[in-house]
């Protein structure tokens, strides 16, 4: 299978947002992730193996540091901008982003979420690009099962009060999450929120926020790290927000 100097221009643009929005597609690397893209509902453009391209011909197109054995090129689904719309707010539990910028943050946060069963993901328009190739690695396929949205988050919290849900943030002032009163999504929608790595969760979505929690740190009141990483802050309140449903 030959690639032409074109084809691998196009693979390689596909580095930059910019260019995977005009194209409408993103870049999965290595045998598990492009497993995972085949398996899903995702469109799979086309599969680039280096047993058929040649060693030259993958490292040229790979963005890794080290090419894996196969690459695939694949459609965004077509619902990311799509806010609410379609998803309905009953029950559930939901998560929203406020301005998360690192990627592997991001992809980290797919991950839990997906491991904890989360309805949907919300972002915020100045969230990291969901199909940034360090993202999409860092969620280990996570990318293909979790409903992600880019939206508003203020039009998100409102939604989600207006509905008679709950909004939670995490924040230093806030409640013990281990003994506060925390709604499971079984009765209404609940959303969490997961502010900035730097300055947390925004105003405008704090005055949205019906319930503030706070992650202690072990022991109580013993000096130690500042705050906890957004990644982590996040699959900790979810694995609490899950307990609680058992």
């Amino acid at each position: 299978m030959k690639i032409s100097n074109a084809e691998i221009k196009r693979i390689r643009s596909l580095a930059q947002k910019k260019f995977r929005d005009v194209s409408g597609a993103f870049i999965v690397e290595g045998e598990k992730m492009v497993s995972e893209a085949l398996a899903s509902g995702f469109e799979v453009e086309e599969v680039y193996r280096k047993d058929e391209i040649g060693e030259e011909a993958m490292s040229r197109i790979s963005l890794l540091s080290s090419p894996s054995p196969v690459l695939a090129i694949v459609r965004k689904p077509s619902d990311t901008d799509s806010g609410l719309s379609g998803l309905g707010l009953s029950s559930g539990l939901y998560l929203a982003l406020d301005s998360i910028r690192d990627p592997g943050n991001l992809g980290t946060i797919l991950r839990a979420a997906d491991w904890f069963g989360v309805d949907a993901v919300f972002a915020s328009a100045d969230t990291v690009d969901v199909f940034n190739p360090k993202v999409v690695q860092s969620t280990m396929g996570a990318i293909f099962r979790v409903r992600f949205r880019y939206a508003s988050i203020p039009e998100v919290c409102t939604s989600f009060l207006e509905s008679g849900g709950r909004v939670y943030g995490t924040f230093l002032n806030g409640s013990d999450i281990y003994s506060a009163d925390i709604a499971t999504g079984r009765d209404f929608p609940v959303l969490m929120v997961t502010g900035n790595e730097a300055d947390g969760i925004s105003p405008e979505v704090s005055s949205l926020c019906s319930d503030r929690l706070f992650i202690p740190p072990y022991p109580v009141g013993e000096p130690g790290s500042e705050s906890l990483n957004a990644a982590t802050a996040t699959a900790i309140a979810l694995s609490e927000f899950r307990r609680r449903a058992r």
